[in-house]
């Protein structure tokens, strides 16, 4: 049975809950964290492939912003009191060693989720907190100053509570905290890869490319970084970050539109059409498909010279005006059809939640319902990948645990 009465109840056994029951326990709290599932840190356990992108080196927290498309104005402040470093000395210091690798992320030396959760898991145990699994809060109110928690496992009553039950894609999740009050911002997915049905890219499969600039045609969306071809499409941290910044925009198109892609970022679009005009001056008589350019795959090199209109068996003599436009356009601005979106169900980010302008972003609390805080994705706060969406859920929960304790 859960204890009656607590200075604090957590609902949510994810990063962020745990993170806040932890400190609100060592700055002397009674804690109770309550999970709906039959385990606890189950995103924790599948992120980074299994090796858990605790967070990113940046350590500067105006550059640290820059990485979330929804709450990075709010963040500033926040990310001050308790940002990258301060996760890192926190892990380290209770002997979770941690490594940057070089894009900025950063792991446990282990390699392994399991490291992470067993620290959490140790910490709360440490603390006292108190973790009912299977329990899922059915009514919540405010009565005589205290909260009054139902919920499938018994009553429990609390001076304050930590929202930390993470994003979901469905809305109805969402309606308690709408009933107390809060605006809800209408959650819709984030970071997730292109579907690209009947395309002859498909072929591709496995096929990586380090660096790519990705637009979404006709629309200022563009980023880049890594692509990797897929058998249902496009993935990589290009596509996920730019799934990020452009979710809201996705979903209204039901995921069906057109995305650029261009193979030569560092150069201008005149230098890649001189260096095909220098190669067919060159190199006239030898094969196009096995002429290599731009060091980019030789299987990429094939399709793309294929689709500009050369065949296995075309020379470089032989080509025109129309295959050159065609190839310096397919290298600088490939259009392919979007039909769809491929999001791992384990690993989902959505953006939208409790709107921040309900919530003293100083405290983490409640601006409509007071002693009521939030943690962690269920606040209309989204990163790209990279370690992101963790640090956010460090600094909230940090923040949420220490004002309750």
């Amino acid at each position: 049975m859960i204890q009656k009465t607590v200075n604090c109840v957590v609902v949510g056994g994810g990063a962020a809950g745990y993170f806040a029951a932890i400190h609100a326990a060592e700055n002397g709290a009674t804690v109770v964290l309550l999970e709906k599932g039959n385990k606890v840190l189950a995103k924790v356990k599948v992120s980074g492939g299994g090796r858990c992108n605790v967070t990113n080196n940046c350590e500067d927290p105006s550059l640290l912003i820059k990485n979330y498309p929804r709450g990075n104005k709010e963040l500033r402040g926040p990310f001050s009191r308790f940002h990258t470093t301060h996760t890192f000395d926190w892990f380290e210091t209770r002997g979770v060693k941690l490594k940057s690798e070089f894009d900025g992320r950063v792991f446990p030396v282990t390699d392994s989720s399991q490291t992470i959760i067993e620290c959490l898991e140790n910490e709360a145990r440490k603390n006292n907190v108190r973790v009912h699994l299977q329990t899922t809060v059915l009514n919540l109110k405010k009565v005589n100053g205290l909260f009054e928690i139902e919920t499938t496992n018994g009553n429990i009553s609390a001076d304050n509570i930590i929202i930390a039950t993470g994003g979901s894609p469905n809305a109805d999740s969402y309606k308690w905290l709408g009933d107390l009050g809060h605006k809800i911002i209408a959650p819709v997915p984030s970071l997730f890869t292109f579907n690209m049905p009947g395309s002859p890219f498909l072929e591709l499969m496995g096929v990586s490319v380090q660096l790519v600039k990705l637009k979404i045609e006709n629309q200022n969306f563009t980023q880049d970084g890594p692509l990797l071809f897929t058998h249902w499409g496009i993935s990589g941290p290009a596509v996920l970050k730019l799934s990020a910044w452009a979710a809201k925009w996705l979903n209204e198109q039901n995921y069906k539109f057109n995305v650029l892609i261009n193979f030569m970022p560092h150069i201008k679009e005149d230098e890649v059409r001189e260096q095909v005009r220098k190669m067919i001056q060159t190199a006239s008589q030898k094969k196009i498909l096995s002429s290599r350019m731009f060091d980019l795959p030789a299987r990429l090199w094939e399709k793309l010279c294929l689709i500009s209109g050369a065949n296995e068996q075309s020379h470089w003599a032989e080509v025109g005006k129309v295959f050159v436009y065609k190839l310096v356009n397919n290298v600088t601005a490939l259009s392919l059809s979007v039909n769809g979106k491929t999001t791992f169900k384990e690993e989902f980010v959505t953006c939208g939640g409790v709107d921040l302008k309900d919530v003293d972003m100083k405290t983490m609390q409640s601006k409509k319902v007071p002693g009521l805080y939030f943690a962690g994705e269920v606040l209309d706060i989204d990163g790209i990948t990279g370690g992101f969406n963790f640090q956010a859920a460090w600094t909230s929960g940090y923040i949420a645990g220490v004002e309750v304790g």
